[in-house]
């Protein structure tokens, strides 16, 4: 299986969701992709197999990926502070892949139905996803 996680600002995110889908999916290839290189590096020091940066490295890696996992700013153009293009929001929202969004009430974004949580709690949760998608 072909993950890409995407996210921006510092990372802190992704790092978190390379380092969970490193153990929930061992075998899965881990594709980093950071809207700015310090998101870009923290997720590839969190292990990621592969790390680009950038609006090129979004659109060619929703094309090759099986799950993309990210916040859910990812697919709304102009959020994360303008870090993403609407061409990114637009390559991840037409992606054949599966998308794991993860709800944060960040950036001008509020999601309905999503109260506060702490982020660990809500990354437990893609995680289940994720293992469920693998074994399907």
């Amino acid at each position: 299986m072909n993950i890409l996680i995407i996210d921006g600002q510092g990372g802190g995110l992704g790092k978190q969701i390379v380092s969970l889908c490193r153990t929930a999916c061992p075998d899965a290839v881990l594709t980093a992709v950071g809207t700015n290189s310090q998101a870009t590096s923290a997720m590839l020091k969190a292990g990621a197999d592969h790390a680009a940066t950038g609006e090129n490295a979004v659109i060619v890696g929703c094309r090759k990926a099986d799950v993309i996992i990210g916040p859910i700013g990812i697919v709304i153009a102009d959020s994360l502070f303008g870090e993403i293009t609407p061409k990114m929001s637009a390559a991840i929202g037409q992606s054949e892949a599966k998308r794991i969004l993860i709800p944060m009430n960040r950036c001008e974004t509020l999601v309905a139905g999503v109260f506060d949580q702490q982020s660990s709690d809500l990354l437990q949760h893609a995680m289940k996803l994720l293992t469920e998608l693998e074994k399907k």
